[in-house]
């Protein structure tokens, strides 16, 4: 049968061994038919057609002689760096010698090492060695070859060792060895590799087919084992700048105590304060805090999770770079006072219109390194700093008052991932009563009944599952007091109830804002409603400022920074640690992983850090990362992740077999979860076909030690502070890993593109998302003769501009979440491009390119939603469509596209 279809033109028998099917695909020439008789024949070659079902194609051959060696000749493609060939390979004299090597054909050696052990003394076979020469090159990329003689009982190649012989690094993109009768063989590298001068070690390479730990060849089970010994490294000394090691260590660095004691932060990690680990750099400890690491420029992380030279050239790193340590220092200095605020809302519109008056930027360049951005016109004396109008602000420059934008943001706008459904009533705190005062809300039934206008009684409302909530009343409550010892900001605990409306709308009912007991005084609390008569109107104003200055830093800190980037960082250390390059699951999760922890080491350095930029401009200040460690430890768990499970946990769906995605949701119009859930469907549909293909029996996920290590670490030392809480999924089935696997891709796709690519978008006009509330609200401890009271009732508009944001905290915010919310060029968006090792495999080929059939229906269906009239959260005047679950971009829009990983 399996001979069918071959044409042999000697009678003689010639025998073909093939290797399991179903297992791997048939493609990679380790899995296709290998010639044993040791005879000169005129043969013909043996294809496997395009469609992988196992049909063979005879191709004719020349006269082959199967004792004799076989000429192979390596093609090694280096990425050309930015600025022209090589640029930065070396320099000065080191340069000179790095040209004299590429003249003499001595770039690069190459080792090829076999797949198979030698038969005879059992051991691995001597490997087989040339210099790569430099053959061409061009304005992209760079080619290097070498040649070998394979002698006919090498076997397969299992391994490439590289040695730089170059002074400095370079990027190898991949090397395709040609000559072999089962054709070329490639090892696509997408890694940089150090120079011999830098370290001895030669870098080891795998070929693109993919191996479970139990099915690796033997000639190679020991390379493939001491290189994930190499990149857990040995957890000493600092790690350099070159180097490739995945370690984990606390958030100890965060702080500058030496600088000023005043920036000495907490460690965060531990019981104390649990929180996922960060990799670990080994910097030396500061000199006036043992706990808390040395502050420095450029913070280490592993050199393959670097940004590529075209995303940190031309655009992300260098932009923010350039926006943090030259933008924002150059607003600061225009802006003298700090506390400055608004003195009216024309003059928040005048950032749009006509600019911000700034000193020269000549020495700067940053016009053309921030073109989209910003807009700047010369002036005789200086600049103007001009902002773009955020497109919600575009449409609509009064969409920010309106309660049903209020409440469409919450299914719909930048942080849709918190409302939840009304399901106990009278509403409780669960803190003690003890310290924070009584536990009852003062949103009462009446209130409640009186709002809805008697459509409904509380208990029917509840019932028919009608009230929803944004909650951050039991989080915060327990800040507010170390918090408004702050210069500049203050803090309550919050709530927001809304009704659901028969259009599928949310509309606000009531805000309670909470103080607790201090300074001798009682426990405060008050509720705000909608109101006609103007103190009521403006009070309800104010309150909603205080909520959305809650829900910005909530959505910043914990959907955003902690759910997305923080979270994910575990598991791409782990992943590096315990599973080969080789293994399928690595190359399933890889992409998805993409520069996520240069990203995170970004945020270190400049965001999240000791009078960073959340420090400065969000409502905790410097106990921003507490409050997101906080809560970790509250609220934090890995089932709850998936998008599914995390909206049967906030009410907003059950669990529906009948239903298309096996929920039905309490919110029939709500865009977050409609687009979400065909997303994570397609997501785990890809996921279970590859997943199927390479674990074919019950048994090998649970077998695949691997797979398991990483698992466990993920568990114990990557979340180790939750590592004995019962939800996390026990991982013994196909279904299991699917489950986590969709868990971790959704997590840094889906959620994070839903959370991150609207920033400036919803954000951008600060009125609409204030990241601070700086005063309280005027009837705290009322008073009729309280100087703000008598401000409020004479110009409440006042007020509210005080209450807003300062001058530079939202010309620093606004320029910041410009750049956060817009794609890179190098962008990988989902189902866009297929990865080189699922090409090896038609099966998992075919399985791509069925979800990225799915990914293509998402997109119009997402276009026909907000095309239809009767969905009042994404359609509607002046209303920004729903697109941040769009899988693709277009050029020049920034609110849309979904990126395989989580990005910049």
């Amino acid at each position: 049968m399996l001979m069918q279809g071959l044409n042999l033109t000697d009678s003689s028998p010639t025998r073909l061994i093939f290797h399991k099917p179903g297992l791997h695909g048939n493609s990679h020439p380790w899995s296709r038919p290998c010639l044993l008789q040791n005879q000169k024949k005129q043969i013909r070659r043996v294809r496997y057609g395009s469609n992988g079902c196992g049909k063979i194609k005879a191709v004719a051959l020349n006269e082959v002689d199967l004792n004799k060696a076989v000429k192979v000749t390596a093609t090694i493609t280096v990425q050309q760096t930015v600025g022209g060939f090589l640029q930065g390979l070396g320099q000065g004299l080191n340069r000179g010698l790095d040209d004299i090597k590429d003249l003499f054909g001595q770039s690069l050696l190459l080792e090829l090492a076999s797949a198979s052990l030698d038969p005879k003394s059992g051991l691995e076979k001597e490997k087989l060695k040339d210099f790569a020469h430099r053959t061409q090159h061009s304005s992209q990329e760079v080619k290097y070859l070498a040649e070998f003689e394979v002698p006919p009982d090498f076997g397969e190649v299992g391994a490439i060792f590289v040695e730089n012989e170059h002074h400095s690094e370079m990027f190898i993109k991949d090397i395709v060895l040609d000559g072999f009768l089962t054709g070329p063989v490639t090892f696509t590298c997408e890694s940089w590799v150090h120079s011999k001068f830098v370290n001895p070690v030669k870098r080891v390479f795998f070929p693109n087919k993919s191996y479970l730990p139990s099915e690796t060849p033997e000639g190679v089970k020991r390379l493939r084992e001491e290189e994930l010994q190499h990149l857990r490294g040995n957890g000493q000394g600092e790690r350099k700048i070159h180097e490739r090691i995945y370690d984990y260590d606390v958030y100890n660095d965060l702080g500058d105590p030496d600088k000023d004691i005043e920036l000495k932060r907490p460690v965060i990690g531990g019981s104390q304060h649990p929180y996922p680990r960060r990799c670990r750099t080994g910097r030396p400890r500061c000199h006036k805090d043992e706990l808390s690491e040395k502050r420095v420029n450029s913070i280490y992380v592993p050199r393959d999770e670097c940004f590529s030279e075209v995303k940190q050239l031309t655009f992300s790193a260098k932009t923010l770079n350039s926006a943090l340590h030259a933008l924002v220092p150059m607003l600061q200095s225009s802006i003298e006072d700090k506390n400055l605020g608004f003195p009216v809302f024309s003059a928040i519109d005048d950032l749009f219109d006509e600019g911000l008056f700034l000193p020269p930027l000549q020495a700067t360049g940053l016009r053309a390194i921030l073109p989209r951005l910003v807009r700047f016109i010369k002036d005789k004396e200086g600049d103007l700093l001009r902002f773009e109008p955020p497109t919600t602000m575009d449409k609509d420059r009064f969409f920010w008052l309106r309660d049903e934008e209020f409440g469409r943001q919450t299914l719909a706008g930048l942080n849709p991932c918190c409302i939840q459904l009304v399901t106990e009533w009278p509403l409780k705190s669960k803190l003690d009563p003890s310290i924070y005062g009584p536990a009852e809300s003062k949103i009462t039934t009446e209130l409640v009944e009186q709002a809805v206008r008697g459509f409904l009684t509380v208990e029917e409302a509840i019932k028919q599952k009608r009230l929803f909530i944004l909650d951050y009343h039991d989080l915060l409550l327990p800040l507010v007091e170390e918090v408004r010892k702050l210069e500049g900001t203050t803090l309550y605990g919050s709530r927001a109830l809304f009704f659901l409306t028969n259009e599928n709308t949310l509309r606000p009912l009531a805000i309670e804002l909470t103080r607790p007991p201090m300074d001798g005084k009682p426990q405060w609390k008050e509720v705000f409603t909608p109101s006609w008569h103007s103190t009521g109107f403006w009070l309800w104003r104010l309150a909603k400022l205080h909520i959305l200055a809650h829900d910005s830093g909530y959505h910043q800190l914990v959907s955003h920074w902690l759910r997305t980037h923080c979270a994910t960082e575990p598991y791409i250390i782990a992943a590096n640690r315990q599973l080969s390059a080789m293994h399928p699951i690595y190359r399933l999760l890889h992409p998805h992983f993409r520069y996520t922890m240069e990203i995170n080491a970004l945020a270190r350095e400049s965001l999240i850090n000791a009078n960073g930029i959340i420090e400065t401009s969000f409502t905790p200040g410097k106990h921003s990362v507490l409050l997101s460690s906080i809560a970790y430890d509250k609220q934090w768990q890995f089932d709850l992740q998936a998008l599914p499970n995390d909206l049967i946990n906030r009410g907003m769906a059950v669990k529906d077999p009948n239903a298309p995605h096996g929920v039905k949701l309490t919110v029939e119009d709500y865009p977050y979860a409609n687009d979400g859930l065909v997303l994570w469907d397609a997501l785990k549909g890809w996921f279970t076909d590859y997943i199927n293909h390479y674990y074919p029996e019950p048994d090998m996920v649970q077998s695949d030690t691997e797979l398991q290590a990483w698992w466990e670490e993920i568990r114990t030392v990557g979340h180790g502070d939750k590592k004995d809480e019962p939800w996390w999924p026990v991982l013994k089935t196909n279904e299991d890993l699917i489950e986590i696997v969709t868990t971790i891709a959704w997590t840094a796709s889906g959620h994070h593109a839903a959370v991150n690519f609207g920033q400036f978008t919803f954000a951008g006009y600060f009125p609409n998302r204030p990241t601070v509330a700086r005063n309280n609200m005027p009837v705290e401890d009322f008073s009729e003769t309280d100087i703000e009271w008598e401000l409020f009732l004479h110009k409440p508009e006042a007020m509210m501009l005080m209450s807003f944001p300062s001058q530079i905290q939202a010309t620093t915010v606004m320029t910041v979440l410009d750049i956060l919310s817009s794609h890179s060029p190098d962008e990988e968006y989902l189902g866009e491009k297929v990865e080189p090792a699922w090409t090896e495999d038609p099966y998992i080929k075919g399985a791509f390119e069925k979800f990225k059939g799915k990914l293509l229906e998402l997109e119009g269906l997402i276009d026909q939603r907000n095309a239809d009239r009767t969905r009042r959260n994404r359609n509607g005047a002046g209303m920004v469509p729903y697109e941040l679950l769009k899988p693709t971009s277009q050029p020049g829009v920034t609110a849309r596209g979904v990126p395989y990983s989580i990005s910049i």
